[in-house]
């Protein structure tokens, strides 16, 4: 099957996982979802009207085509057409008392694992218009770090902005010394590191005030910008000069589960981001500069965008409209740290 193209150009590649989560009910049951944090940021962006390019296959299973159709109704565009023999990942996802998720991994001989360094660059090289590529998560795992680190450095040498989300399962990894050397290699090569507070502590930064732990990874990195998720507390973006915003809800929201609520988020920031002057105008990564008004309206929309996943069981990622919706109406408290 081809799957069509999406009608916006191409300004994001994203590479790494596509799973299916199978959540489990009150019941006992389990529900199968398209998941997957790069596949879930992968449909958040083209269903913000970001033009996308996800360079994982996808596989000829049941599950694939699922992801395949849900990729088509985002208008994302697939590297890689040809669906592969190989089957699906799945994870295994439980819910605990507040929603928050824990999950466990079935990974081997998988069809989104089947990707090499040199066909990504290849890939990326190929649109012309391309300014940002992307990937985190289960990407970031020592065993598949030759194919993803020489990509990210090919995509930081061509100038474009690299960004990494640590989102860290250290549930699926036997040794956490690899883990966390190769979580950190690819973070080195980010110009946006995008963590949770959870996150921090798993890669040993353990400051008791989240945000000196996120300003240690901050400067342990060669990265200038670091977005940091704090759950209900809202999240921060922080600049490697010591500057720094917060934003949040204005009133609490009920959360249904977080499933998503990550990826969601940095769809809605990197799609308000990509709107910005300032990032139109930048013919290099390393030539962006933002000011407050930047950010205010990128960390807003971000906190918007995750908060219109929890409302809702598992990762159902909001449109554009949905999110300029909610922060026209319920504007995010907002101040400079």
């Amino acid at each position: 099957m081809v799957f069509p193209s999406s009608s916006a150009p191409i300004q994001v590649a994203t590479a790494g996982e596509a799973l299916i989560d199978m959540i489990t009910e009150s019941d006992g049951r389990l529900r199968p979802c398209a998941g997957g944090a790069v596949y879930n940021l992968t449909r958040a962006l083209g269903l913000q009207g970001v033009g996308t390019l996800y360079l994982n296959p996808l596989s000829q299973d049941r599950f694939g085509r699922l992801m395949a159709d849900a990729i088509h109704e985002a208008r994302v565009t697939l590297a890689r057409e040809t669906p592969v023999h190989e089957p699906t990942s799945l994870a295994l996802v439980g819910l605990d008392d507040e929603g928050k998720a824990s999950y466990s991994f079935y990974r081997d001989g998988v069809a989104d694992r089947q990707v090499n360094a040199a066909d990504m660059t290849a890939q990326c090289a190929a649109q012309p218009g391309l300014k940002v590529a992307v990937t985190g998560c289960l990407a970031l795992v020592a065993d598949d770090s030759p194919k993803y680190l020489p990509w990210l450095q090919a995509q930081r040498a061509a100038g474009r902005l690299v960004v990494v989300d640590a989102n860290l399962r250290p549930a699926i990894v036997p040794d956490m010394a690899a883990y966390q050397a190769s979580v950190m290699a690819a973070l080195g090569q980010a110009h946006i590191v995008k963590v949770s507070d959870d996150d921090l502590v798993t890669l040993g930064f353990t400051a008791p005030d989240p945000l000196d732990a996120a300003r240690e990874l901050l400067q342990a990195t060669s990265a200038t910008w670091l977005a940091l998720t704090l759950g209900p507390k809202g999240a921060v973006l922080l600049h490697r000069d010591g500057r720094g915003w917060k934003a949040a809800e204005p009133t609490p929201i009920t959360v249904v589960d977080t499933v998503g609520a990550g990826d969601c988020f940095l769809a809605g920031l990197l799609a308000a981001l990509l709107e910005r002057p300032a990032m139109q105008n930048a013919a290099r990564a390393d030539q962006l500069v933002l000011d407050s008004d930047d950010v205010q309206h990128i960390l807003g929309r971000a906190v918007a965008s995750a908060s219109l996943c929890v409302m809702q069981t598992g990762c159902v990622p909001p449109s554009r409209d949905q999110v300029v919706e909610r922060v026209a109406t319920l504007r995010p408290m907002f101040r400079s740290l």
